[in-house]
């Protein structure tokens, strides 16, 4: 029987419509292409020294400085490795965070508290805590390892004129502070400009932006981070003063029982 045309139109749209639906990756596999293309064309910078300042504001405008410095550095087979110590004021002067990264189960952290002459290990529990009164949480200054999370592609957009990938991440650790979070994930630098967290209650908690960004060797690293806490309205500036990709690192500097030194 010799099909109309709109017959043969119908026919010819659903094949079309099946072939593109069968070249259009899922969401969630698109994510994790995502996710892992960021983390390969981040690996191999070995290891990093910075020195930077915090500056804390509370919902009434009032601030408070503190600086510190930072060491890190990549492991074999493993998530990375850092140690922050604050230098200024003198209230927290010489305390310091140790942070063992894991690529699947939970990141190590201890923290040096120089007016108890003790190291603290900070519990799993305790990893959706505030550090140090700012609006970073202890999980925040952990890496951000792709196995981790579960990763969904939401889609393409441009923001200030940077083209971006838009991802949903899902940690796996349900002790997580966040039950997920938005990525927007620049294309050329394969780092991100903004990332939205939603507490427990998948209610917006807080939005942290990336900028002046500058290039090291073929990296890229932000100068500056933004946090905006939108139930406290309580934020925090992070700024980079000083900062050197590739330096030598010794073993000791990432040793628990060498905090105090």
């Amino acid at each position: 029987m010799t099909r109309t045309l709109p017959a043969l139109l119908c026919v010819q749209a659903s094949i079309l419509l099946d072939v593109a639906c069968a070249q259009t990756p899922a969401p969630e596999s698109r994510g994790l292409e995502i996710a892992t293309e960021v983390d390969r064309f981040n690996a191999g910078y070995e290891s990093e020294i910075s020195r930077m300042e915090m500056v804390l504001i509370n919902a009434r405008g009032d601030r408070m400085v503190r600086r510190m410095s930072t060491k890190m550095r990549e492991t074999e087979g493993d998530g990375d490795q850092s140690v922050m110590t604050f230098e200024w004021p003198a209230d927290v002067k010489g305390t310091r965070l140790l942070t063992w990264g894991h690529l699947e189960r939970d990141d190590d952290q201890w923290l040096y508290l120089p007016s108890l002459h003790r190291v603290r290990r900070i519990s799993s529990r305790s990893r959706s805590g505030a550090f140090m009164g700012s609006e970073f949480a202890f999980e925040d200054l952990g890496s951000r390892e792709v196995e981790k999370y579960e990763h969904g592609y939401l889609r393409d957009e441009m923001i200030e004129g940077r083209a971006t990938w838009v991802t949903e991440q899902v940690p796996r650790d349900e002790r997580s502070g966040y039950r997920r979070q938005i990525v927007w994930t620049d294309q050329e630098y394969h780092a991100p400009i903004k990332i939205e967290f939603y507490d427990r209650k998948n209610e917006l908690l807080k939005t942290m932006l990336f900028s002046d960004y500058g290039r090291y060797g073929r990296w890229f690293r932000p100068g500056r981070i933004d946090v905006e806490n939108h139930q406290t309205a309580k934020r925090s500036i992070l700024t980079w003063q000083e900062r050197r990709l590739g330096a030598k690192l010794d073993d000791d500097e990432f040793e628990s029982e060498n905090l105090g030194d």
